[in-house]
Order: structure tokens, then C-alpha cells, then sequence
């Protein structure tokens, strides 16, 4: 079974950063794409970032510019770096590992922006 662990996550204010890593429990190039999702209170489950297994990245529109999804392939860890955050990045960070039909979820990590 494959496990994502997170860490990272905390409370700080607007315009602070914060780094999220996501360790994978085995080699992070047998999955097609590594991923980035939130859950903010009260609403759905957002897509953030991901980043293929050549390297390719994506970023949700909300998080462009500020977000910055990378991977560490020797340590089998992603990170998902976050500088200028909002209120509204309040949310627990989910890190997902995807391989064809399959889907692995990691626990969450908590971040809270508020002053």
C-alpha cells in the first residue's frame, strides 16, 4: 500500500510562506502525476498544483504566480512551496499520488492564514 505523508502546514499571517513536503512511501516516477488538492471549510476539494512525470507542472488559476510545485526524486518527496498567502488559502492541503485508475491519499496538513 502505497503511503503520502505531509508536513509542513501551520498557522501564519497574509504575505507569509509556508512549504508543504508530501513523502512517498516508494519511487515517485511509477505514478503518472504527483498532485496538490485542498479542502477549504465548507467547500469542495480543489485541485492546486500537480507535476507530471517528465516535469510538467500545473497550477489552479487562485494559486498562479505564488505556488510553486517541485520534487525531490532521490527522496521520493514532493513539495508544494506557498509564498504570498491569503486568508483564503486557509484550508487542510491534501498530497495525492495518481497512477492510472488509482488514487493515494495522504492524511492532510492544516494551514491557516489570519491575522
Amino acid at each position: 500500500q502505497v503511503q503520502l505523508v505531509e508536513s509542513g502546514g501551520g498557522l501564519v499571517q497574509p504575505g507569509e510562506s509556508l512549504r508543504l513536503s508530501c513523502a512517498a512511501s516508494e519511487n515517485i516516477f511509477n505514478f503518472n502525476d504527483m498532485n496538490w488538492y485542498r479542502r477549504a471549510p465548507g467547500k469542495e476539494r480543489e485541485l492546486v498544483a500537480s507535476i507530471n512525470v517528465g516535469g510538467r507542472t500545473n497550477y489552479a488559476d487562485s494559486v498562479k504566480g505564488r505556488f510553486t510545485i517541485s520534487r525531490d526524486n532521490a527522496a521520493n518527496t514532493v513539495f508544494l512551496q506557498m509564498d504570498s498567502l491569503k486568508p483564503e488559502d486557509t484550508a487542510v492541503y491534501f498530497c495525492n499520488a495518481h497512477l492510472l485508475s488509482r488514487n493515494y491519499w495522504g492524511q492532510g496538513t492544516q494551514v491557516t492564514v489570519s491575522s
